[in-house]
């Protein structure tokens, strides 16, 4: 599915945390860093996502901050 965001990483499902409503799901990249999204747990049924699912997080943001040491 074609979209125009430009910020796509692709990574695996490490763990997926349910709740009630939303579910935190934290997604592996390839050198090993993690990035963590809450999704509804509809999303989560719907778009079949477990552990070990290859998935594509895609950032869309308004601002980014930078910081240096």
């Amino acid at each position: 599915m074609p979209i125009s965001a430009r910020n796509q990483l692709t990574g695996k499902v490490k763990s997926v945390k349910e709740g009630i409503v939303t579910a935190e799901v934290v997604v592996e990249l390839p050198g090993g860093q993690e990035i963590v999204s809450v999704i509804t747990m509809t999303s989560v049924q719907n778009l079949g996502i477990k552990a070990g699912s290859e998935v594509k997080a895609v950032i869309k943001a308004t601002e980014v901050m930078l910081a240096v040491d």
